[in-house]
């Protein structure tokens, strides 16, 4: 159960007993009487309210007929995280997948729930993350049915859920494939001297989608003029012929995607 801080929260005993019962927290052996913080517990019944919700109150809750554990309960807190976006998703192409990171190394566990393709709730959409980067994030790899080929008129609501020792954070996230696309860096195939020119042939990424006709995409080049080392960027193909090194990336112009990361430097000699 999530509550936020500073709120009261009704835990509820699932069990279809009408006898009393007793609260007990995180150790069975410790009933709420013995609680240094019992005046923030009160007992309606067979449920426990908790008021001014607080750190340490954080837990596993169980109720108890006797020596029989009836059901019990883990209470979180509920995080703010709408001032942080932990949440970053992008698609290589127009494909059936895309990547999403959780971006927050701090937190232990995260799942996510992608909200087009189980709207008929048909089975459990959560998908927990199979890559933990080196730096901490969670990375997932989440696939989807839509067509590249049809015009997107549903957006993409992805759910993500994330804990932190005994806080809760929940991010939700709406948006449409084409809004995160971002190539991968295309391919420098090869650069042919004409005159005191130099001709650059580049190929599409090899994740890019296909046919290379109908998803064009647009390159820009960076080179560094030997001369005076000035660094110009260019979308023809063709550049000066007296440069030093080269770098290109690429984008889809159509929608006007993100720009993906450069290639590495090509040195020219």
């Amino acid at each position: 159960m999530v509550a936020k801080k500073g709120n009261s929260v009704t835990l509820i005993c699932n069990t279809t007993t009408e006898e009393a019962v007793t609260w007990k927290f995180e150790n069975s052996m410790t009933e709420l009487e013995n609680v240094r913080l019992v005046k923030y517990y009160r007992q309606d019944g067979q449920n426990l309210i908790i008021s001014d919700l607080d750190d340490p109150m954080l837990g596993n809750y169980s109720c108890w007929k006797g020596a029989e554990m009836l059901s019990s309960v883990y209470l979180f807190i509920e995080e703010d995280v709408d001032k942080i976006d932990s949440l970053q998703c992008l698609a290589k192409s127009y494909d059936c997948s895309f990547t999403c990171t959780w971006d927050n190394s701090q937190y232990t566990a995260v799942r996510l729930e992608l909200r087009h393709d189980c709207n008929r709730r048909e089975k459990s959409c959560w998908i927990s993350s199979s890559k933990r980067l080196p730096d901490g994030r969670f990375q997932f790899e989440i696939s989807h049915s839509l067509s590249p080929y049809v015009e997107e008129s549903t957006m993409f609501r992805v759910t993500a859920e994330a804990i932190k020792g005994n806080h809760f954070s929940k991010k939700i996230k709406t948006f449409y494939l084409r809004d995160i696309i971002q190539p991968d860096p295309p391919q420098i195939v090869k650069c042919q001297r004409e005159g005191d020119k130099l001709n650059v042939t580049i190929n599409p990424p090899s994740t890019w989608s296909t046919p290379h006709s109908f998803f064009k995409l647009e390159y820009e080049i960076e080179y560094i003029n030997r001369d005076d080392s000035q660094v110009v960027k260019s979308q023809s193909a063709l550049i000066p012929g007296n440069i030093s090194g080269l770098r290109v990336h690429c984008r889809d112009s159509l929608i006007g995607s993100h720009w993906s990361h450069w290639t590495s430097k090509k040195v020219i000699h």
